[in-house]
């Protein structure tokens, strides 16, 4: 298991960050029905019934090496998350959530939902790398990392509308972080978008929702 205190860490802009994270949930929020484009907040919680233009098909690979498409996962429900390994605090944390509300459904419910994190640093982030990240014990059990070549990260990115940019640390090439969007993403398991969880949601309330979702959704 990978020890995350002894990951490399860089410093991320703050303002930054906040920028690209609130740009990110903007741009989505955008595409959702029922959202103006005065910033009129939709009601609690953030669902839909297919309309909005989030998510598609991808190809990738994930963290045994594997090529795998959206198709690989049809029959299961996605809860996905787009960040990266040497993210020294928005990630894990984003993680951590996700695994503390999995935590609190039962084991047949979690059986339904597969929990992915899709890699917007595949210049770093090798399978290898990867399938430690993924087997850290605060993060959801059986999270299955997928990465890719640049082009194919950005076509994921694309189709959920996830911003991501390569920050440079003084100009040395080897030292830099990526700015991206923080948000969880709730497929169905036809791969059709249910719901977006923004950056600072409970646990509990992620939860509440999923189980909300398994209730509502045939199996």
């Amino acid at each position: 298991m990978i020890d995350l205190k002894n990951r490399p860490v860089w410093l991320i802009p703050v303002i930054a960050t906040v920028l690209a994270t609130a740009a990110g949930i903007a741009l989505l929020l955008s595409a959702l029905p029922g959202q103006g484009g005065d910033g009129t907040p939709r009601p609690s919680p953030v669902r839909v019934s297919g309309e909005a233009q989030i998510g598609g098909s991808f190809t990738l690979v994930n963290h045994h090496g594997e090529t795998v498409t959206d198709a690989d996962f049809a029959g299961r429900a996605m809860l996905i998350y787009f960040g990266f390994t040497y993210c020294p605090d928005v990630c894990p944390a984003s993680l951590q959530v996700m695994g503390a509300a999995m935590d609190q459904l039962s084991e047949a419910e979690r059986a339904h939902i597969q929990p992915i994190l899709i890699s917007v640093d595949p210049e770093r982030d090798t399978p290898e790398l990867l399938a430690q990240y993924v087997t850290a014990p605060a993060f959801p059990e059986g999270l299955v990392g997928l990465t890719g070549s640049l082009e194919q990260v950005r076509n994921a990115a694309r189709a959920y509308r996830v911003f991501f940019a390569r920050v440079e640390d003084d100009g040395v090439s080897s030292d830099y972080t990526v700015d991206h969007s923080s948000i969880l993403y709730l497929m169905d398991r036809e791969g059709r978008f249910v719901e977006l969880f923004p950056h600072g949601t409970a646990p509990a309330v992620i939860a509440a929702r999923l189980q909300a979702f398994l209730e509502t959704s045939p199996s």
